[in-house]
């Protein structure tokens, strides 16, 4: 089932909150120049604590940032989007994102671009994607992933055993170097990379997808997303989860993930005239 494009606008938009790449003090011209061509247009613009220590300007811790502004700005690739997306979760904020990166799959906005998007903005001619997120529960304890959770092997010597539920019943178990859950946003992440299939990013469905696995019969999966998967990990070893490929927990044997599809959606601001197909012959250079 497809997940129709979102009718929604912003209600406000006179204020900005501003995280930048971690770990690049060398945006810090960058940053003045969006903030500069923001504040053309009337939109006040607040950055975030750790963005403004890394290039010594004063800051918002991001709870207070999310509470005084009407939507959220990404500088960097897709990496800096997906932690921010993560970050901003309970807030319920719509993300614009910068690309500064080579891939961008995400963040569609390049540099030279912002000000003509900016005007379209301002008369409201863009458009809010709702994409969805997918859920995780190890310990009680919960995460969201934009992207893809990933269950693998902590020693690259050995191959991971996982046994897999759904909705309480048992129905695959992995041998391999380890399993990939993925959102449809996340299907052209490490999902692709494996030989997994693409899914329209609106699409209400996740995947998953074994890596590497010892029998050539273990393939992808579509499944429905009013589903719940439990992994049980049944290795000696252990396992590792990764969020995003940012965020790491640890498993050991006999311990379990749930993974659903998350309460709430992410909501992308993108402009009108982007079109996905588009993105992906760009990027993934179908036809050269």
């Amino acid at each position: 089932m497809r997940l129709n494009k979102s009718n929604e606008l912003l209600t406000s938009f006179s204020k900005a909150g501003i995280i930048l790449r971690p770990s690049s003090p060398e945006l810090k011209p960058i940053y003045e120049n969006i903030k500069s061509i923001f504040e053309k247009y009337n939109i006040e613009v607040f950055l975030e604590n750790n963005s403004a220590k890394m290039i010594n300007k004063k800051g918002l811790q991001l709870d207070e940032l999310c509470e005084k502004i009407d939507f959220l700005v990404s500088v960097g690739g897709d990496g800096t989007l997906l932690s921010v997306v993560r970050k901003s979760y309970n807030y319920k904020k719509p993300v614009l994102g910068i690309n500064l990166g080579t891939l961008g799959f995400l963040t569609d906005i390049s540099m030279n671009e912002i000000e003509n998007f900016l005007k379209n903005f301002t008369n409201k001619n863009y458009r809010i994607d709702s994409r969805m997120l997918i859920e995780g529960t190890l310990n009680l304890n919960s995460f969201v992933a934009f992207n893809d959770i990933v269950i693998t092997r902590k020693s690259i010597s050995s191959m991971i055993k996982i046994d897999a539920k759904i909705d309480d019943k048992h129905f695959n178990s992995y041998y391999g170097d380890g399993i990939i859950i993925s959102t449809p946003t996340g299907s052209t992440a490490y999902n692709l990379s494996v030989g997994g299939p693409i899914l329209y990013p609106l699409t209400e469905a996740f995947l998953v997808t074994p890596v590497a696995p010892h029998s050539l019969t273990q393939r992808p999966l579509v499944m429905p997303a009013d589903f719940e998967i439990e992994f049980t990990i049944t290795d000696s070893q252990g396992a590792v989860v990764i969020a995003d490929g940012q965020d790491i927990y640890e498993l050991e044997e006999n311990d379990s993930i749930k993974i659903k599809i998350a309460k709430q959606n992410a909501k992308m601001i993108h402009r009108c005239e982007r079109n996905y197909f588009d993105v992906l012959s760009e990027k993934l250079r179908w036809g050269n």
